[in-house]
């Protein structure tokens, strides 16, 4: 299976010149060739390389590789906007966000991210260092840093390009690896089913509860702190909102690690596998009060389940989705469905067995069980392809 693994680079200020000068010719160059592709239709990067590569080379003086990465990364760009198009990511065909969308050529960011391959960067990792092709020349001797365990991963497994980018001033480098799967647990004990929600962001049929409510408080002031700041609209409250910027997703995205980890550690261990609720489109059918809306849009869940089946599959855990219809208003001992079974959002009361549990255990118990019968009924594990080591 694929992963990424991100390492922080330590350049000069010589190096740290060089780097930016070339992510800005690579950009500089990759906005002009989609004028050209969105200009003469040429969205394929045969067709592309014909009408751009000999002016790519010589105005912005990139190297043949350089080159070529920069007018890939175009035509790249372009298959992701037609497929964001038809997946209806930006409003039906007529809607004015269609329309602008699709009515106006990309442009790449200054410091957004540029492709290199092992031709123009070689890794010394020993010495932590690398060696990358850059507009002023090779620098040699670029250090880099990480945790023990990515810089494990990477000297074993690094397979393909790695991605330079600038965020904040701080440059990284993301390599993608080549991790060898384990073996699947195709023999299940059973399932360790986990709900999702947003008092508890995750539940699972153990008992184990990983409470949101400090979470939350949290990022509602980070909210009301964002608010403040936009109000004031002063030099120095737009430096300390550029601040804190990305804050709140990095802390969630920590959590999710933590979160997922101990999910996959304990169905590892436990010889289970882990079932899911299928929550696409959860938020275009959820009906909530207001106050509640920005928790539940802001809260990546995607992310979470994600983590889940990504380590999963690392691990060899099996992991299934199951349809989520009803599972908190279901009961896990008789099965009986029924609306008034939620007198409470923490309580449920099953109306005919009168049996009762915390809300959140009892719908993980459904998912679990829904998970076993998927798994015997033939459904296969799935985890993603690609994924991001923090």
């Amino acid at each position: 299976m694929k992963l990424v693994v991100q390492v922080k680079l330590e350049p000069t200020p010589v190096q740290a010149e060089a780097l930016e000068a070339t992510l800005h010719a690579c950009n500089e160059a990759a906005t002009w060739a989609a004028q050209v592709a969105f200009e003469k239709d040429a969205r394929r990067p045969l067709a592309l390389r014909k009408h751009t590569y000999a002016e790519v080379r010589g105005r912005w003086g990139l190297g043949a590789q350089a080159a070529q990465h920069a007018i890939k990364k175009t035509c790249d760009a372009y298959t992701t906007l037609k497929a964001n198009l038809r997946a209806g990511r930006y409003g039906r065909p007529g809607t004015k966000r269609h329309t602008r969308a699709a009515g106006k050529p990309i442009v790449f960011r200054p410091e957004a991210a540029q492709p290199y391959d092992d031709r123009m960067l070689s890794w010394q990792h020993e010495q932590r260092t690398v060696s990358i092709w850059t507009t002023a020349g090779r620098l040699k001797g670029l250090a880099f840093t990480g945790q023990a365990e990515q810089l494990a991963v990477l000297a074993a497994h690094r397979h393909g390009e790695s991605d330079l980018l600038c965020r904040d001033g701080t440059w990284f480098l993301i390599a993608t690896c080549e991790i060898p799967e384990q073996r699947l647990n195709a023999h299940p004990v059973a399932f360790l089913g986990v709900d999702l929600g947003i008092v508890n962001v995750a539940a699972t049929s153990d008992g184990v509860k990983h409470s949101g409510r400090r979470i939350n408080r949290k990022r509602a002031k980070d909210r009301e702190l964002r608010r403040k700041l936009q109000q004031k609209n002063t030099k120095s409250a737009k430096r300390r909102a550029k601040k804190y910027a990305g804050r709140e997703a990095r802390r969630n995205k920590d959590i999710n690690h933590k979160i997922s980890k101990g999910i996959v550690a304990e169905a590892e261990r436990t010889g289970r596998g882990i079932a899911l609720e299928d929550l696409g489109g959860i938020r275009e059918r959820a009906r909530l009060r207001k106050p509640q809306r920005t928790t539940l849009h802001s809260w990546p869940f995607a992310q979470l389940g994600a983590f889940i089946a990504y380590k999963a599959k690392r691990a060899g855990v099996p992991v299934v989705y199951v349809d989520p219809a009803y599972t908190s208003q279901e009961c896990s001992q008789c099965h009986h469905i029924e609306r008034g079974n939620r007198p409470s959002q923490a309580r449920f009361a099953c109306r005919v067995c009168g049996f009762v549990e915390h809300a959140d255990l009892n719908s993980s118990h459904n998912i679990a069980h829904r998970g076993w019968l998927a798994w015997v009924c033939g459904v296969q594990s799935t985890a993603p392809e690609l994924t991001l080591i923090a």
